[in-house]
Formats: structure tokens, C-alpha cells, sequence
């Protein structure tokens, strides 16, 4: 067999995945817009959180706040001597405070808000997964995976919730 080359017009597979890898068409052009366009297309392309819209990730955001105040009064109120275990009613307080200012600016839909929350949220997260590490039971371990994990996840769709702030935002500019 000898090697006879390819037809005009025609091309070869090895050609085809090379300009496959390489992002182009079939005419040579860039099958993708370069990366400042295209995340300015992804920006455009959000829908502006309406003003009583109140999506699932921001309603759990809010919930965990609220909770999260409620115990932390409760606990601080509960507990006999409370600096013997490192804590104080005023600092109780004040946590409980912020943590309601926060349920409260995410159900007003304050950027602000939502971005507090979420630098909580990764705290949270790698707190748990160093507590992972020395966690000393099964129990403690699957305690500590599970906050992990929903910590994730709430972190993760609270970024579109925080696109569709942002994009209300500029709208609003424009």
C-alpha cells in the first residue's frame, strides 16, 4: 500500500481531532468567543433576581441563619456558668445579632449579605474538615463529612444566587 494523498477539498482524521483539540471549526475560526467575551455573554445572560423571588438556596441560607441565632441565645441562656467554658453572654449576644442582620440582608437580597454568609460558610467548611481529621469516631467522622458536604452544596448554588444579585446590580448602573 502506498501512501497517496488525500483528496482535495477532504481531510484527515488526524488533522480533524488536531483542530478539535485546538477549538476551531471547520472553516479554521475559534469555536469559542475569547474567555473576556464569553464570561461577559455568562454575565448578560443571568436574569436579575425579582424582587419577591426568593430562590431554594437563599431561603436554606436565611433558615440557617435564623436557626443558627436561636440556638446560640438558647445556648448561651442554658448553660450555669458560661466563661468556665470559654464563652460570654455578650459575645453570645452578638453573634446571635450578626447572624440576624445576615437573614435579614439575604431576605432583602443584599449582595453584601450573601457574600458574609458565604465567608461563614467556608470557614465552616474547613473548620469540619480539619475536626475530620481528629475526628475519633465513626459518629464524629460521618458528623463531620455530612457538614462538609452540606456546606458545599449550599456554598455552591449560593454563587448563581450571588450572579443573579450582581446582575441586578448592573442593571440598575446601566
Amino acid at each position: 500500500m502506498t501512501d497517496s494523498p488525500a483528496p482535495p477539498g477532504t481531510r484527515e482524521p488526524a488533522a480533524d481531532a488536531q483542530s478539535a483539540r485546538e477549538g476551531r471549526n471547520d472553516q479554521g475560526q475559534g469555536a469559542r468567543p475569547p474567555r473576556g467575551q464569553r464570561e461577559e455573554q455568562i454575565r448578560d445572560a443571568l436574569r436579575p433576581l425579582g424582587d419577591h423571588e426568593q430562590p431554594a438556596a437563599l431561603i436554606v441560607a436565611i433558615v440557617v441563619c435564623v436557626v443558627l441565632a436561636i440556638a446560640v441565645l438558647v445556648g448561651a441562656a442554658s448553660v450555669h456558668d458560661l466563661s468556665r467554658h470559654g464563652g460570654s453572654l455578650p459575645g453570645a449576644g452578638l453573634l446571635a445579632v450578626v447572624l440576624a442582620l445576615l437573614a435579614q440582608g439575604m431576605y432583602r437580597h443584599r449582595y453584601w449579605a450573601v457574600l458574609c454568609f458565604e465567608a461563614l460558610l467556608a470557614f465552616q467548611i474547613i473548620v469540619t474538615s480539619l475536626a475530620l481529621v481528629v475526628a475519633s469516631t465513626i459518629l464524629a467522622a460521618a458528623v463531620c463529612l455530612l457538614s462538609v458536604g452540606l456546606g458545599g452544596w449550599l456554598f455552591w448554588k449560593l454563587v448563581r444566587v450571588m450572579g443573579r444579585l450582581q446582575a441586578g446590580e448592573r442593571e440598575t448602573l446601566r
